[in-house]
């Protein structure tokens, strides 16, 4: 009797994680268009973390910095590091925003993810998650990069920047082409794939042992979290550098 009762605790366990669902979405329609209202509410949640953090940490600075300020600034010469190691020295500086901005709201909203509770907040159709456990957010940050991408090498060069494409030879333009429309895509599917795979790993273990397992777990997804934020800041970067100093 003991085995069969925990038969079915297992089945109803399943049945559980049968109910874990990808794709719902809630929609606000605004005018003619369709707002992702998940998407919005939680990237605004980001941003007011983002903003609000900028606020406490470089508010009144002092010339002997104290640990808030050290922060903020630990995190710049991180981010200015990065810029600079993989766009070049001489170029670097003006570039430094974009990549902190892809870095941080990254970072945010992949942790906001792992330590917010949104499965609290009730929606009309699905539920809240990290912005970047949708795939139209990270689309969305993929593109940037591509804008900023052509946008360097042609305020830099001039449309002798699309001599790249017949580098080293002109048989390779479709070959150079195609690699351009895979970046976004690589970049994309590759930051919305893993969060979402944290995310549901997370959601199953929890159906299935909610209280021990799931801690190690989402520990490991914040770490991850964390550096999948790094990788799409640092390709981003070295596309960049790429479109500055030329086709290799």
């Amino acid at each position: 009797m003991h085995i069969f009762q925990k038969t079915i605790s297992i089945l109803n366990n399943f049945v559980d994680i049968s109910d874990v669902e990808v794709g719902q979405h809630f929609y606000w329609q605004i005018g003619f268009f369709e707002v992702h209202g998940q998407v919005l509410i939680t990237s605004c949640f980001v941003l007011v973390v983002l903003l609000s953090l900028a606020i406490f940490t470089v508010r009144d600075p002092q010339t002997i910095p104290t640990s808030k300020q050290n922060f903020a600034e630990y995190i710049l010469e991180f981010i200015r590091d990065l810029a600079r190691t993989q766009i070049g020295e001489e170029q670097y500086i003006s570039w430094v925003p974009f990549i902190g901005t892809l870095f941080l709201f990254i970072f945010v909203s992949n942790w906001s993810g792992a330590l917010v509770p949104w499965g609290v907040i009730k929606l009309p159709q699905g539920e809240l998650a990290a912005p970047t456990n949708d795939i139209n957010t990270t689309v969305a940050l993929a593109l940037l990069t591509s804008i900023a991408y052509f946008y360097a090498g042609l305020a830099k060069k001039g449309l002798s920047f699309f001599g790249k494409y017949i580098q080293p030879t002109p048989i390779l333009l479709p070959i150079n082409i195609l690699e351009d429309f895979t970046k976004p895509l690589s970049l994309s599917f590759r930051l919305f794939g893993n969060i979402l795979a944290d995310e549901l790993v997370v959601a199953v273990l929890v159906s299935l042992v909610p209280l021990i397992v799931p801690i190690p777990v989402m520990l490991l997804g914040l770490f991850t979290s964390g550096i999948q934020a790094l990788i799409f800041a640092t390709l981003a970067a070295a596309y960049i550098g790429e479109s500055l100093e030329g086709h290799h």
